[in-house]
C-alpha cells in the first residue's frame, strides 16, 4: 500500500468519529503532519532583487512595502513570529520541516522546483489559506531561509485581505498578462525582514489560460532557480471549484493538500490526488482535527508521487492589457 493509500485509509477512519465529536467551527484547529539559471532574466530588475534580505532602498515606492498584521493574525489563531513557542508554532515547525528537507535533497540532486510549495484542498473553507500564511509565518523564523508568498487564488484572494493588502494592487495576473511588468513591479517587502509577497493582482475572467502560458512556467523556473534559499509558497484556488488549481499544480515541485476532518471523504482526496502528476511530492495535512486525551497525534500524514467559485472578482479580458 503506498503513503497515500495510507493516509487516505486514515482519513476514512478519522471520519467514523463524526457522531462521537464534532470539531469546533469557531477557532482554526489545525493538525497536520508533512512529517542552472534561465539564460533570460525578464522578470526581474537586478537593482531591486540584488539580495534576497536586502532591506527596501530609499528609491523604492512606499507601496512596494507593507507593516503585516502579525498582532490581528495572532488574535485569530496564527503563528506569530513573536511567539516562537505557542502551541499552534510547534505544529507548524513539524508541518514544514519535511517540506524543508525535501527542498534540500531535492536541490542537492539538481531537482527543479522542489521549492515551489502549492497548498490546495478539495473545497474552499478546508483551512488552506490559514495553512499557507501559516506556513510563511513558520518559515520566516527560519535563519537560512527566505520566503516568498504568492496570492494565487485568483478567484478569491483571502491572503491578500488577511494580510492587509488592498484589492487594487498588482500582482500575479498582471506579470503574466502585460509583458511591460515585471516582478519588481509588484514585489511587495515586508517588516519581516525574509518576507516578500507578490499580491494576486487585479481579477481577470482568463486567469486560467494566464496560469497555463509559457510565460507562467518561466516566471515558476525564474523564481524557483533565482535564490535557492528562497522558500516559495502558493495559496491555490481549492481543486474541485475551479481549473486553476490544476494547471498551476503542474508548475510546482510540492504540494501541501489540506484536509478537513470529518468533513471529506477519502473518495474525494482520492479523486484529486489522481488529478496530480506522478511526479509532484504531496504531503497531506488533515485540518481541524478533533484532539481526544488519550491521543499523543492527531494528524493526517502521507507522501506520494504521484457551486461557483469567487463569483466577485472577474474582470472582463480580451484585446489590449487591462
Amino acid at each position: 500500500m503506498s503513503t497515500i493509500e495510507k493516509a487516505v485509509e486514515k482519513l476514512g477512519k478519522k471520519s467514523q468519529n463524526h457522531d462521537s465529536a464534532a470539531p469546533s467551527s469557531s477557532s482554526p484547529d489545525v493538525g497536520g503532519n508533512l512529517t542552472s539559471e534561465p539564460d533570460s532574466q525578464v522578470f526581474f530588475d537586478k537593482t531591486v532583487e540584488s539580495s534576497a534580505d536586502a532591506a527596501p532602498s530609499a528609491s523604492q515606492s512606499e507601496n512596494k512595502s507593507i507593516v503585516l498584521p502579525i498582532k490581528e493574525l495572532e488574535a485569530r489563531g496564527f503563528v506569530s513570529p513573536y511567539k516562537p513557542r505557542s502551541y499552534i508554532a510547534e505544529e507548524y515547525r513539524a508541518i514544514k520541516r519535511p517540506l524543508l528537507q525535501n527542498i534540500d535533497t531535492n536541490m542537492a540532486k539538481g531537482a527543479d522546483h522542489a521549492n515551489l510549495i502549492m497548498v490546495t484542498s478539495s473545497f474552499e473553507g478546508e483551512g488552506k489559506t490559514f495553512s499557507a500564511i501559516n506556513l510563511m509565518l513558520s518559515i520566516s523564523i527560519e535563519k537560512d531561509k527566505t520566503v516568498l508568498f504568492v496570492d494565487a487564488d485568483m478567484a478569491k484572494a483571502s491572503a491578500g485581505n488577511l494580510l492587509g493588502i488592498p484589492d487594487d494592487t498588482p500582482g500575479l495576473i498582471d506579470v503574466l498578462e502585460d509583458e511591460n511588468i515585471g516582478i519588481e513591479d509588484v514585489l511587495l517587502n515586508t517588516d519581516l525582514p525574509n518576507v516578500r509577497i507578490i499580491p494576486v493582482g487585479i481579477a481577470h475572467e482568463r486567469s486560467t489560460e494566464l496560469l497555463a502560458s509559457e510565460r507562467m512556467k518561466q516566471l515558476m523556473a525564474e523564481l524557483s532557480a533565482r535564490y535557492p534559499d528562497r522558500v516559495i509558497i502558493f495559496d491555490s484556488p481549492p481543486f474541485l471549484q475551479t481549473s486553476e488549481a490544476a494547471v498551476l499544480a503542474d508548475c510546482m515541485g510540492q504540494i501541501v493538500f489540506v484536509v478537513e476532518a470529518e468533513k471529506v471523504s477519502p473518495d474525494v482526496v482520492k479523486q484529486v490526488v489522481s488529478r496530480i502528476s506522478d511526479d509532484k511530492i504531496i504531503g497531506m495535512l488533515l485540518n481541524k482535527a478533533v484532539r481526544y486525551p488519550w491521543d499523543n497525534y492527531t494528524h493526517g500524514y502521507g507522501y506520494g508521487y504521484g457551486h461557483s467559485y469567487g463569483a466577485g472578482r472577474t474582470r472582463m479580458g480580451g484585446g489590449q492589457n487591462e
